[in-house]
């Protein structure tokens, strides 16, 4: 069970997962990080299961945020072994994103998500980092608030066919900060996944600043399954 491929979320791009990636290959694992257009979840899921079907065995599929919707689907090819969700969605057969964050708990963050342009979404450069990565570098939040990847509505409502978390073992970390997806929000979808939970302190964006965290929780994954299939 060394094969490791990991999916980014919306507004981002594969390279937040730099930090995760050293770590990793460091402890002899393959990693493959997927590159995924965001534009809808069919084609982030195709690009995903190219991906998969180019390992050379078994995998683990980790997807963050938005990230957890496409790896909610294509965790249903047969190469994917586990599933481990940081600080990500985990839909529900029928579910998408935005039905997931359409009624928000009262109190809770709202996202500084800008009006839709020509179907595309972004987060207002001046609130991001608060929001999405509170606890990285500010140098390097600026950053990723000026990279920004065009995020589109039609990934948002892209539905889940099959739910991968239902057939397959799960883990989950929950971000305790994350002003993106509410920790409850986090807690509910881990439980109805039936989820191995792990908490820590971080933002969104832990698996930027906190890359040892979310690692060792990878790690585990690969380590129960490798065990289970033995």
């Amino acid at each position: 069970m060394n094969n490791i491929v990991l999916v980014h979320g919306g507004f981002v791009d594969g390279s937040g997962w730099e930090g995760v990636y050293q770590i990793l290959k460091k402890d002899s694992f393959n990693v493959s990080i997927v590159q995924n257009p965001t534009i809808s979840l069919e084609d982030d899921v195709a690009v995903t299961e190219r991906v998969l079907a180019a390992q050379d065995g078994p995998a683990i599929l980790v997807g963050h945020s938005y990230g957890g919707a496409v790896i909610t689907e294509a965790g249903n090819h047969p190469k994917v072994a586990g599933l481990v969700y940081i600080t990500a969605f985990a839909p529900d057969k029928g579910e998408s994103v935005a039905a997931l964050i359409k009624n928000p708990p009262p109190g809770a963050p709202v996202p500084p998500i800008l009006p839709p342009q020509d179907g595309y979404l972004f987060l207002d450069p001046a609130k991001f980092p608060a929001s999405f990565a509170a606890d990285v570098d500010a140098e390097k939040a600026a950053f990723m608030a000026d990279s920004q990847v065009p995020w589109g509505v039609e990934a948002l409502g892209g539905k889940i066919s099959e739910p991968a978390w239902k057939t397959k073992p799960s883990w989950y970390l929950i971000a305790t900060d994350d002003k993106m997806i509410p920790p409850d929000a986090q807690r509910f979808m881990s439980k109805r996944a039936g989820s191995t939970v792990a908490e820590a302190k971080g933002s969104h964006a832990i698996y930027v600043s906190q890359p040892k965290a979310v690692a060792a929780l990878v790690e585990q994954a690969a380590r129960s399954v490798k065990t289970a299939a033995a």
